[in-house]
């Protein structure tokens, strides 16, 4: 994998906040052709620099409006614990994202849900399905303060004024 030029960078900062620019609408951007910033497009898409591209939906309009931040513990002589919750966790839609963590827990997942009931029902399927998941602590998500999946490209970027 070759290292990222500024073009590179700046091709990401740009389809990151918005993927559905074309490709001359970005090459203006960046001061580079149409067919240099397609060719760039399409090798970061095959080298996994760009993992994918999706629309990101609002969950209180499609019914699952409620969002839990659960730590688990998983048992510490099960070295294949991780592996298993990770194979089964990439199944479950509900589980939006795993962070394997340090200190009290060893999982952080975020998980989305219709109300309390669904989430109850969820956890339930987590503790029943995954044995090796010792307890979890929830935490209910009051209201979105920021969110994003945004990757900072500079090493001085702190933070875009706007």
């Amino acid at each position: 994998m070759e290292k990222l030029d500024r073009f590179d960078r700046d091709i990401l900062d740009i389809v990151q906040r918005d993927c559905q620019l074309t490709a001359e609408t970005i090459a203006e951007r960046v001061g580079l052709s149409t067919s240099a910033v397609q060719r760039r497009l399409k090798r970061l898409r095959e080298d996994g620099i760009i993992k994918t591209e999706v629309a990101v939906v609002d969950r209180k309009v499609t019914g699952t409006p409620m969002v839990f931040i659960v730590g688990m513990e998983i048992e510490r002589d099960n070295y294949d614990a991780l592996a298993k919750f990770r194979l089964w966790a990439e199944k479950q839609d509900h589980i939006q994202q795993v962070y394997y963590v340090t200190g009290a827990v060893d999982l952080i997942a975020i998980i989305t849900a219709r109300d309390v009931e669904h989430y109850d029902d969820i956890a339930a399927l987590i503790m029943a399905e995954n044995q090796q998941i010792r307890r979890m602590h929830t935490n209910v998500v009051l209201r979105d303060v920021k969110l994003g999946l945004f990757v900072p490209l500079t090493s001085d970027d702190h933070g875009r004024e706007g």
